[in-house]
C-alpha cells in the first residue's frame, strides 16, 4: 500500500479546523463519527485524493469563514431540538444543515463535495452496524446515503 501524498495545507485546515469556522454553542461532534470519518478519509484512493486541491480547500475556507455563524445557529437549534441520544442529534443537525448549505458552496469545492459524501457514506455505513449503541446504529442507519 502506497502512502498518501502530503495534504495541502489548506485541506489540512479545512479538516481539522472547520469546526473553528462554526462557532457552535451546542452542536459537537462525538469522538465516535469523529473517529470514523478520519478512518474513512485514509481510504481514499489517489484519484479521490488528487481532489483535495489547495484551490479547492481554500475555497471551501473561505466560503465557512464567511457563512460559518449562519451555519453554527442553524446547527444549534438542530441540535438542540432533536431527539437523544448525543449521536442522534449529531446525525439530524449535520445532515440538516448541510443539505441546506451544501448548495451555496463555491464551485471550486464542488469536486471536495463527492469526495465528503463517499468518506460520509463509508463512516456512516460502518458506524450502522458497529456502533455500541442500537439508538446510534440506527441514527448513522438514516444518514448513510449522504446528501
Amino acid at each position: 500500500m502506497q502512502a498518501a501524498a502530503p495534504l495541502p495545507p489548506a485541506c489540512t485546515e479545512a479538516i481539522f479546523k472547520t469546526s473553528e469556522k462554526f462557532p457552535t454553542t451546542h452542536y459537537t461532534i462525538p469522538d465516535e463519527p469523529w473517529n470514523a470519518l478520519l478512518n474513512a478519509l485514509s481510504h481514499l484512493t489517489e484519484a479521490e485524493q488528487a481532489e483535495l486541491t489547495e484551490t479547492a480547500c481554500s475555497a471551501w475556507n473561505n466560503w465557512a469563514v464567511a457563512n460559518g455563524p449562519v451555519v453554527a445557529k442553524d446547527l444549534d437549534a438542530r441540535f438542540q431540538n432533536a431527539p437523544a441520544p448525543a449521536c442522534n442529534k449529531f446525525t439530524v443537525a449535520t445532515m440538516g444543515s448541510v443539505k441546506k448549505y451544501s448548495p451555496n458552496i463555491p464551485a471550486a469545492s464542488r469536486k471536495l463535495e463527492t469526495v465528503a459524501k463517499k468518506v460520509w457514506r463509508e463512516a456512516m455505513t460502518n458506524l450502522s452496524t458497529a456502533a455500541p449503541d442500537a439508538a446510534c446504529r440506527t441514527a448513522y442507519n438514516t444518514v448513510k446515503a449522504a446528501w
